[in-house]
Formats: structure tokens, sequence, C-alpha cells
């Protein structure tokens, strides 16, 4: 759990970001709330994003691996970038 706790540690909550997915490769805009449950990370690494389509506004778990920060600071910025070189180089838990 190293990671979840090295990432908690390092994201400044909320943040603006553009969540991109399998489903919307062109990607929507979020805003980051927190980290997900730790028990729901043991695989991967998780965060609660909101998001909002029209009047509805939704709490929704995103990998972190598909959020890409909007104007954050650097140590939020370095901590997502450190996660995503992680994922690129195939390594898992």
């Amino acid at each position: 759990m190293g990671w979840y706790y090295y990432l908690d540690d390092r994201l400044h909550f909320p943040f603006q970001a553009k969540w991109i997915s399998r489903k919307r490769p062109e990607g929507r805009d979020v805003e980051v709330i927190e980290m997900s449950p730790e028990d729901d990370c043991l695989h991967d690494m998780f965060v609660e994003v909101r998001y909002q389509e029209g009047t509805v506004d939704d709490i929704f778990s995103a990998r972190l691996s598909e959020i890409n920060p909007i104007d954050v600071n650097e140590e939020t910025a370095e901590a997502v970038a450190d996660w995503h070189y992680w994922v690129a180089q195939g390594y898992e838990f």
C-alpha cells in the first residue's frame, strides 16, 4: 500500500482534471475530490471524481492512470506523473 499513502500524502485535493477513458477517449472535465477508499486500491489506484453533465452532478471512481490534472501544484503534478510512469512501464501489484 506504499503507493496509496504516497499519493494520498502528495495529491492536493480538490483539483481539476481531464478524465480520459476507453469509453470517452476525448475525455471529460472533472473535479478530483479525494482518493478512493484504501480497500478499492489494492490492485490499482483510484480517485473519486465529481462529474457534471447538464444539471446532473455525480461522483464516480476513476483510475488515476486515466486522470490528467489541469493547472495543479508541482507536488500533485509530480505524484500523478510518477503513477502514470509506473503504469506505463507495465508494473503491477
